[in-house]
C-alpha cells in the first residue's frame, strides 16, 4: 500500500517553496526598480532651479557645473566691485554705502586701499568740492590657472566737477 497523499503533500510543498521563491524575486525586481527609477528622478530633479523673478513668477533654470560659470562669476564679481569703489557722489551717506558694499566683495587689500584714501581726505574733498565720479568699464581679463586669481579691470573714471570733466585711465 503506497501513501499517494504523502507524496502529494510533499510536491505541494515543493510547488508552494517555488511559487513563494519567484514571488521574492519578483518583489525583490520591482522594488530594485523602482527605487532605481526614483534616484534617477531625483537626479533630473537636481537638474533644476527655480528662481523667483522679482517676487512674481517661478521662471526654470538649468543647474550646471561651477567651473562652467566661474569665469563670468568672477567678471561680474570684480566689475560690481569697481562700480561700487570708485563711482561716488558728493554725499557722505551715498559714500559710506557704496564703499560698505563694495568692501563685501573684496579682501583686505581693498579695506585698506580705503582707509588710506580716507586719511588723505578723499572722500571729504569729494563732498566739499561737489564732484561726481563715475566708472566705465571696459574690460575684465581673469587668470584662472592658479588660485588666487589675478584680475586685471580696464576702466574709466570720469570726474565730475562743477567747471570740468576729467577723464582718468584705471588699470
Amino acid at each position: 500500500m503506497e501513501f499517494k497523499s504523502l507524496t502529494n503533500i510533499e510536491t505541494s510543498f515543493r510547488q508552494i517553496r517555488l511559487f513563494a521563491l519567484v514571488f521574492i524575486c519578483l518583489c525583490a525586481l520591482v522594488t530594485g526598480f523602482a527605487v532605481w527609477n526614483s534616484y534617477s528622478f531625483a537626479e533630473k530633479q537636481r537638474q533644476k532651479i527655480y528662481v523667483l523673478d522679482n517676487g512674481k513668477s517661478l521662471m526654470l533654470a538649468l543647474s550646471q557645473d561651477m567651473a562652467q560659470n566661474r569665469p563670468v562669476e568672477a567678471k561680474s564679481h570684480v566689475r560690481r566691485f569697481h562700480e561700487l569703489f570708485f563711482t561716488l557722489s558728493p554725499d557722505k551717506g551715498a559714500i559710506e554705502s557704496n564703499i560698505k558694499r563694495s568692501l563685501f566683495l573684496a579682501d583686505k587689500t581693498a579695506f585698506n586701499y580705503y582707509k588710506d584714501l580716507a586719511e588723505k581726505g578723499y572722500y571729504n574733498r569729494v563732498i566739499s568740492g561737489n564732484v561726481t565720479q563715475t566708472v566705465e568699464i571696459d574690460s575684465v581679463k581673469c587668470d584662472f590657472d592658479q588660485y588666487p586669481y589675478k584680475v586685471n579691470t580696464y576702466a574709466r573714471q570720469l570726474i565730475v566737477r562743477e567747471s570740468s570733466l576729467t577723464v582718468r585711465s584705471l588699470v
